[in-house]
């Protein structure tokens, strides 16, 4: 009963809050239309920040857009066409098509099933689409997938990877951003055990905890402090009748973000009231980036509780595949089979959730692979988010990881 009562309890606040939320919303909405005369008195400013604010007071639960309708590459902007090529009730398979991609090396971008929406890499996948053809992984809310659908786990995520590779073909290229790296890594030694042709040609894994073991953070210690069945019994949580995927246990993305929030609470708590003071002084641009961010950040997904409890289990607890003793769908990963597939690993000196060197292990957990096939680069200033998105990614990273795929294509 107390499962169930989680998710029930945060629906009934949504429900009792949507009132004063679509009432800000209509507030704001009417002081647009006013004067520009009017609009530009303080009072109006500060009724109209206000409005604004409590507007925002809500959590989203569908995937944004990628929004990405255009990109330079070679020279000149050219369109984008987003579309989906493969998929299952889980994940989907999403190109960005666009003229003279059949020439840029193919690179599959790994997104994060951890609480929030694969266009967490806009960013990321914007700036890679200047000079590659690139397919994401585009994972689902597990409250919108029916229980006839079964469940999802750690195994059924690496096959996912598996299966997409398979459906790109051989010549791939794997990015793989923060949470899922060690599955892409299992993914592509499984393949490379097989001689399976659709082994990517590179892996780069980005801020992912292929060791966990290494540098511990807050969110380490946490998952090893605690047991499993503290997390099953106060994280999980049974979605409510109103959706598709009824009845079925999640981890909620509510919680992920909340846990996400407290460890910089502070920092939060400054955008906003940054963001209230570039609304009542008119910096619409100043404002436009705080709500974009925000706008991504309160977009928030559930997990099936599988995956969740098994990725605790098997990645943040046993460490499993760092000690070489992951297995399949009962088959064991050895990920000292890759070879013929060139490694890059990425690092922020200030990242507080995947710490220093817990992706670089991977290097010595793939001994097959040659030294002139291997690389690492560490980014001092960057934190978790500036890893994959914003200007030490567009500036710094991403010409590392671009080059890496160019020599290895």
């Amino acid at each position: 009963m107390a499962e169930r009562m989680l998710y029930q309890a945060y629906q009934a606040q949504r429900d009792l809050n949507a009132p004063a939320v679509a009432l800000a919303t209509f507030a704001t909405s009417a002081l647009d239309l006013l004067p520009a005369l009017l609009r530009d008195t303080p009072t109006v400013r500060w009724l109209s920040a206000t409005s604004t604010l409590a507007s925002r007071a809500r959590l989203i639960h569908e995937r944004p857009a990628f929004g990405i309708e255009t990109v330079v590459s070679g020279g000149a902007p050219v369109p984008v066409c987003e579309r989906v090529v493969h998929g299952t009730p889980f994940g989907t398979l999403v190109h960005f098509a666009k003229p003279g991609s059949e020439n840029q090396p193919r690179v599959l971008v790994v997104a994060a099933l951890a609480g929030h929406f694969s266009t967490l890499l806009r960013s990321t996948v914007r700036t890679l689409l200047a000079d590659h053809d690139v397919f994401v992984t585009d994972w689902r809310n597990a409250r919108d997938v029916p229980l006839t659908e079964g469940t999802f786990g750690f195994d059924d995520y690496v096959a996912h990877i598996i299966g997409f590779l398979r459906h790109l073909g051989p010549g791939t290229h794997v990015v793989a951003v923060c949470q899922p790296c060690p599955a892409p890594l299992a993914s592509v030694a499984l393949l490379s055990e097989d001689g399976d042709p659709a082994a990517p040609r590179s892996l780069t894994l980005m801020a992912g905890p292929v060791d966990g073991r290494m540098s511990p953070t807050s969110v380490n210690r946490l998952a090893t402090e605690l047991t499993l069945s503290w997390f099953e019994r106060n994280v999980i949580t049974t979605v409510p009748l109103r959706y598709r995927g009824a009845g079925r246990r999640v981890y909620p993305g509510f919680l992920q973000l909340g846990g996400f929030m407290s460890m910089n609470i502070g920092r939060h708590v400054d955008q906003h009231l940054e963001l209230f003071h570039d609304l009542v002084v008119g910096d619409t641009t100043a404002a436009k980036a705080i709500e974009t961010f925000y706008d991504e950040y309160w977009a928030v997904l559930d997990l099936d509780a599988r995956f969740y409890l098994e990725t605790i289990d098997r990645v943040f607890q046993r460490f499993l595949l760092a000690r070489g003793e992951l297995e399949w769908r009962g088959r064991p990963v050895r990920t000292s089979a890759i070879t013929g597939t060139a490694l890059l690993t990425v690092e922020g000196g200030r990242d507080d959730i995947c710490g220093i060197g817990q992706t670089m292990a991977a290097h010595d957990l793939c001994p097959g692979v040659p030294d002139h096939r291997r690389g690492h680069h560490f980014e001092a200033n960057a934190g978790h988010y500036g890893v994959f998105s914003g200007s030490a990614w567009e500036r710094q990273v991403s010409p590392v990881v671009g080059a890496f795929i160019r020599a290895n294509d």
